[in-house]
């Protein structure tokens, strides 16, 4: 841990999104960097996942956010193929475009179909073996440059 994981009254800032119910309990709702917020929409990286991986294509998920000059936030989804899936004869652009049907199908709201996709061979890791959401927007920062959009890079 770092020094800016702590507050400046020595409490620790766990990244948690959380409300004190009127009986003093507090419930906790989500995670700080796990929320997207494009164009003023809260977007939940969770809940994308969670359709995503729904998808017989799709091992696994991970919504990350990106900066936008228009929107504040844009959303980049990195996916895990699943075994089967073959992307030699499918491509990238096909798989996309599944992909977005199959969110619209299962009445995703539209501000929260990603709004570009990429395929990896392994996510990268924490310390402690989650999956490190810093280092998918880190490499993706360096695909972007501040004139191309998310989808272009």
């Amino acid at each position: 841990m770092d020094s800016s994981s702590f507050r400046s009254d020595g409490f620790y800032h766990t990244g948690d999104i959380v409300r004190l119910r009127e009986d003093g309990y507090l419930v906790v709702e989500g995670r700080d960097k796990d929320q997207i917020n494009r164009g003023g929409e809260k977007v939940s990286a969770e809940e994308v996942e969670d359709h995503l991986i729904t998808h017989p294509s799709v091992q696994d998920a991970a919504l990350v956010a990106i900066p936008d000059s228009f929107l504040g936030e844009k959303s980049c989804a990195f996916i895990l193929l699943a075994v089967d899936t073959d992307m030699e004869s499918n491509g990238t652009k096909p798989l996309e475009t599944a992909l977005r049907q199959h969110l619209q199908t299962r009445g995703l709201a539209h501000y929260k179909i990603p709004d570009a996709f990429r395929v990896l061979d392994e996510f990268p890791t924490t310390a402690v073996g989650k999956i490190s959401r810093k280092a998918l927007r880190q490499a993706l920062a360096k695909t972007v440059t501040n004139n191309a959009s998310i989808g272009d890079a």
